[in-house]
């Protein structure tokens, strides 16, 4: 039985829903989101909130069931709030940059990255090694975030790397005589 499931869903104010058979799309200030609702769950929108119910007792309804509310909280919050991650680059010449859509990484190869950043989702660098990522899609920013820490993930021995600003580097002792 799915505790989170049970919950109704409030719809925030400036924040409206449209339910179809098969995708409910969320529009508020910062956008439109939409997302696949399905087979096995129902949606329905009742006195400003959004109800989800499995159809049937099978163990796949059931299991979709809270995943399904949760993700419509998500595209609420990201069309109303928005989300961020924050990342930090550390190590001796690394450092990050912005230019349109472009995120310019010097990470110690021989040559920079340049990433595209996705529609929808925003960088701001902060002294050359903090790096705000934002958007109202949680996924997407999400994915944003670990493909730019893939290029250089933090290794144990220095802390050098690309890493999230909560993340903690476990450190391991180098050679010992």
């Amino acid at each position: 039985m799915s505790r989170v499931g049970k919950h109704p869903v409030k719809l925030v104010d400036g924040v409206s829903a449209t339910v179809t058979d098969n995708e409910i799309t969320i529009k508020g200030k910062l956008g439109e989101l939409k997302t696949h609702i399905p087979a096995g769950v129902s949606v329905k929108m009742e006195n400003g909130e959004i109800i989800v119910k499995p159809l049937h007792e099978s163990k796949e309804a059931r299991a979709l069931w809270g995943t399904v509310r949760m993700n419509i909280a998500n595209l609420i919050k990201g069309v109303s709030e928005g989300f961020k991650k924050d990342l930090e680059l550390i190590g001796v010449g690394y450092r990050a940059q912005v230019s349109g859509q472009t995120l310019k990484l010097t990470l110690g190869y021989s040559h920079d990255i340049d990433y595209k950043l996705p529609a929808g989702i925003t960088a701001v660098v902060t002294d050359q090694t903090k790096l705000t990522l934002s958007g109202a899609d949680k996924q997407v920013l999400g994915q944003v975030a670990a493909e730019i820490r893939s290029y250089r993930a933090p290794e144990p021995y220095k802390g050098k790397g690309v890493k999230y600003a909560t993340e903690t580097i476990l450190r391991k002792d180098g050679k010992k005589k």
